[in-house]
Parts: structure tokens; C-alpha cells; sequence
């Protein structure tokens, strides 16, 4: 993909809107497509019937917009067999309805920790089950994303996962405020998960005083998010940019219809002068 990178935002930043609003707002903001995480204002389920597949399908092309990925919430760290199996195949269900919908990555978080595992053995097993679920994301043309998030905030794990995964269709997602304020530099983030970065959400927050962080309007907190930008520019990266503005599990911050315009603007113009040289 061409540099600046073409927009999407996550459906998590406009819980209380219907798939039609949010599309309707990214076309009038001009970002090429959304991301489903909240779909009818739940967590969107893998079993998704037939009828609303085709009713998807015909929105999105009706605006002209693509679907970039689709956000699970499976996760695979249980020291529990049958419990990964069930995350396991949700996974699998995931993917058939990526497929279906013509969306080329499906996001899953890693986990943490239970009582007596060490992070070694969550890797292990998160690698374990990934590696189990290649063949069917390879099957249905889906690739996988292990996003830093939870006890993966950081590239480096993230990476440990990877790299005993032995397949083009398990790639990971950078949420980059984790990884920073976890400490990890944008550069060693890169060096870790740059060679099989598919995908991007790109977020600002600020730490408060108690070391809690708040989520801010893009440009307005501490996460370097141009500087990101440019690092992806420089280093190759080719897919889209997501704008994950998480009001569903944060209702307090700015509505959507404020922040979801922002977030392209601010994105689009610091992406606009980089590549005029005037970042």
C-alpha cells in the first residue's frame, strides 16, 4: 500500500452505533474501512447467520469501504487443554466468517499467566495452539494476528510466540501503546515484529499521576504516534493504519462523533507532511 497508508477505525470507538452509522462515517471522514470488534453493540460473535454475512457484504460495498480485520477475543495462556481447545475453535469459527466476509486478518490476544505458570510456558502454549490453527487460517486465505496486549504488551513476546510459529499466515498486530508503556522503544518493537507486522492500531494515552494512563485524542498524549507513523514509512510496512478509540470499555472519554473525525484528520496530516518532508 502506498504511503500515506489508507485509514480504518475499530467499531470499538462507536459502541452505541449500528453497522450502517459507522460506515456512513467513514466514508464522510474518508477512511477506507473499519475494523468490527463491537457489532450491535456486543463483542461480534463468530456465528454470525447467513443473512447478516450477505447483508455485511452488500454494505460495505455499497460505501465503497473494505473490512480490515475482524477483533477476537480469543486468547490461549489456560494451563487448561479443554479451555484452549474451546478458544481454539472460536479461533477457527473466526476465521470461516473472515473468509466469508472477504477480511484478511482475524486479532487474537495471547493471554497471561495463570497461578504457577511462568511466561516461558505461556508462550509455549499460545505458539502451541497457533501453530494447530495455521492450516485452517491457510485454508480460508486468513492470517492470523497476535496483538501486544495483555502479558504480550511488549514486541519481545509477542515475538516469542512468532518465532515458533512456522507460518506466513500467523503475523502480529502492534497496538502501539502497550509496548511503550511497557518501556519497550518503538525501535526494539520493530526489531522484534517488524518482518511479520500485518497490522496496526495506533492510539494516544497519557500517564497520570498514579501511573494509570488515559486515553487521549490523537496528538494529545505521550504515545509517539507520528513518530510511529514515520518508522512504518521508513521500514516498509504496507498495510493499514487502525484508529482504536475504545470507548466501549471506557464510556467516559470523548464521544465518537468527536473523536473518530479527529483521529483521521490528525493521522492524515501528520502522514501528509512526512511524506511532503515537512514532518
Amino acid at each position: 500500500m502506498p504511503y500515506p497508508y489508507p485509514l480504518v477505525f475499530s467499531t470499538l470507538g462507536s459502541p452505541g452505533w449500528s453497522l450502517e452509522r459507522a460506515a456512513e462515517q467513514a466514508v464522510a471522514d474518508g477512511y477506507a474501512g473499519l475494523e468490527v470488534r463491537i457489532l450491535d453493540g456486543q463483542v461480534i460473535s463468530p456465528h454470525l447467520p447467513a443473512e447478516r454475512r450477505a447483508a455485511i457484504r452488500t454494505l460495505m460495498k455499497e460505501h465503497g469501504l473494505v473490512i480490515a480485520g475482524i477483533g477476537a477475543s480469543t486468547r490461549f495462556s489456560s494451563p487448561d487443554a479443554d479451555d484452549r481447545a474451546k478458544h481454539l475453535a472460536d479461533l477457527r469459527a473466526y476465521l470461516a466468517l473472515a473468509s466469508d466476509l472477504e477480511v484478511p486478518i482475524v486479532r487474537t490476544f495471547g493471554g497471561g499467566p495463570s497461578e504457577g505458570q511462568t511466561m516461558e510456558d505461556v508462550i509455549d502454549l499460545v505458539a502451541a495452539s497457533l501453530t494447530e490453527a495455521a492450516p485452517d487460517a491457510e485454508r480460508h486465505g486468513v492470517t492470523i494476528c497476535l496483538e501486544t496486549h495483555d502479558a504480550f504488551c511488549r514486541g519481545q513476546e509477542v515475538a516469542g510466540v512468532l518465532d515458533q510459529v512456522d507460518s506466513p499466515w500467523v503475523k502480529a498486530v502492534w497496538d502501539v501503546h502497550h509496548p511503550f508503556r511497557m518501556g519497550e522503544s518503538i525501535e526494539d518493537t520493530w526489531s522484534y515484529i517488524g518482518s511479520r507486522l500485518a497490522h496496526v492500531h495506533m492510539k494516544d494515552a497519557l500517564r497520570r499521576n498514579d501511573s494509570s494512563w488515559e486515553l487521549k485524542l490523537m496528538g494529545e498524549g505521550e504515545v509517539p504516534c507520528r513518530e510511529i507513523l514515520h518508522l512504518l514509512a521508513a521500514k516498509g510496512y504496507d498495510g493499514y493504519i487502525c484508529a482504536e478509540w475504545e470507548k466501549a470499555w471506557h464510556p467516559e472519554v470523548e464521544e465518537p462523533e468527536i473523536a473518530i473525525p479527529q483521529h483521521a484528520q490528525v493521522l492524515r496530516q501528520w502522514m501528509a507532511e512526512d511524506a511532503a518532508g515537512n514532518g
